[in-house]
C-alpha cells in the first residue's frame, strides 16, 4: 500500500536491534484518519468473507483493529497479556514470546467472546517472527471458530513469520512488506 510505505519513509525510524519505530502515527500516538484508511484497505481485501469478529493482541494492535472493525460492523476481541480479576474463569490461554519486549506472556481470551459460528479476521500492527499471530491462530482453533485470515499493517518479510503462517495455508495480507532495513539505508520494501 503506497500510502503506508510513504508514511513509513517519512515518519518511521529504524533503530538498532531490528526495530522500526512507527509510534508517531501507528502504535503510540495514532493518526486516526490515516489508520482508518488502513482499515478501509483491510475491508477491501476481506470485506466479502463474512467476518463477524476481529481478533488482535494487546496493546499495539487494538487501535488498528478498532478502526478496521468499523468497516466490517463487527466487534473487536483482544487477547490480554495478563489475567485480571474481572476476566471470566473460562479462558483460552497460550504462551506468546514477544520480540519487542523480550519476554513470554500468557495470552488470554475469554471463552464467551470467541467460539463456533464466528468467522474471525486477525488484525495486528507487525508480523516478524510470527509468535503473536501463531498464538492467536491457536486460540481460534481451540475455540472452534473459523479463521478467515490475517491483516498485518507491516510485515518484516525478511524474517520467517509470514512464511511460517502462509505455509499452514492461512491467508495473510500485509499492507507493507519490508525486504530489509537498517539505520544507514532506512527501509527497503518488497516489490
Amino acid at each position: 500500500m503506497r500510502l503506508l510505505e510513504d508514511r513509513i519513509r517519512k515518519d518511521g525510524k529504524v533503530k538498532d536491534g531490528d526495530v522500526l519505530k512507527v509510534d508517531g502515527f501507528l502504535n503510540h500516538m495514532i493518526d486516526v484518519r490515516f489508520v482508518a484508511e488502513l482499515g478501509r484497505e483491510f475491508y477491501r481485501l476481506y470485506g466479502n468473507c463474512g467476518i463477524n469478529k476481529i481478533l488482535t493482541i494487546e496493546s499495539s494492535g487494538i487501535g488498528v483493529a478498532c478502526l478496521t472493525a468499523q468497516f466490517f460492523d463487527c466487534p473487536v476481541v483482544f487477547a490480554k497479556k495478563a489475567k485480571s480479576k474481572n476476566i471470566d474463569a473460562e479462558t483460552y490461554v497460550v504462551p506468546v514470546e514477544s520480540f519487542t519486549h523480550g519476554n513470554t506472556s500468557q495470552v488470554i481470551v475469554s471463552k464467551q467472546f470467541l467460539g463456533k459460528g464466528d468467522r474471525v479476521l486477525i488484525i495486528d500492527d507487525f508480523l516478524a517472527k510470527g509468535n503473536a499471530l501463531l498464538g492467536l491462530i491457536k486460540i481460534i482453533r481451540e475455540s472452534g471458530a473459523e479463521l478467515v485470515g490475517a491483516g498485518i499493517v507491516i510485515e518484516k518479510a525478511y524474517q520467517d513469520g509470514g512464511a511460517k503462517v502462509r505455509a499452514q495455508g492461512i491467508r495473510v495480507e500485509s499492507l507493507a512488506r519490508i525486504a530489509s532495513m537498517n539505520e544507514k539505508d532506512g527501509v527497503v520494501f518488497c516489490d
